[in-house]
C-alpha cells in the first residue's frame, strides 16, 4: 500500500430523507456527507442539495469532494450525469442511514436488507 494512502482523504454521500436514505436521488433534498482517512470515518455533516435539474446536483457533488453516492433509485440520465462529474454511483441501496454508512464501511452494503424492494436490489 501506498504511504500516502493512510493520508488520502475521499468523501461519501448518501442523500437522506426522514432519516433514511431517500427514495430517489433526483428529487432529495438533502445529503449525509462521510469523510473517510485510510477507509476509516474521520467526520460527516449534513449538507443540502439544491433543487432543480440534475446537473445542479452533480455539480453540488463535485463542489464538495465527493467520490462515491451510496443512493436509492436514480434516472438513467442523473447517474450519466452524475458519473461524468466524476462521482461513482452505489445505486439502489434502502434502509436507515446510519446503518447504512456502516454497511458501506464494514462491507456489507450488498446484503439482501439493504437492497432497494422492486429495483433489482444493490
Amino acid at each position: 500500500m501506498d504511504r500516502n494512502d493512510s493520508k488520502r482523504t475521499t468523501k461519501t454521500a448518501f442523500p437522506v430523507w426522514d432519516g433514511r436514505i431517500a427514495p430517489l436521488f433526483d428529487t432529495a433534498r438533502d445529503l449525509h456527507l462521510v469523510d473517510l482517512a485510510g477507509g476509516f470515518p474521520v467526520a460527516s455533516g449534513d449538507e443540502p442539495l439544491p433543487p432543480g435539474p440534475v446537473e445542479r446536483r452533480a455539480a453540488r457533488l463535485a463542489a464538495l469532494g465527493v467520490g462515491t453516492l451510496v443512493c436509492g433509485a436514480i434516472s438513467r440520465e442523473g447517474r450519466a450525469v452524475v458519473e461524468a462529474a466524476g462521482v461513482r454511483v452505489v445505486p439502489f441501496v434502502a434502509g436507515e442511514r446510519d446503518a447504512v454508512v456502516r454497511a458501506f464501511l464494514d462491507g456489507s452494503l450488498g446484503s439482501p436488507e439493504f437492497a432497494m424492494p422492486g429495483c433489482g436490489g444493490g
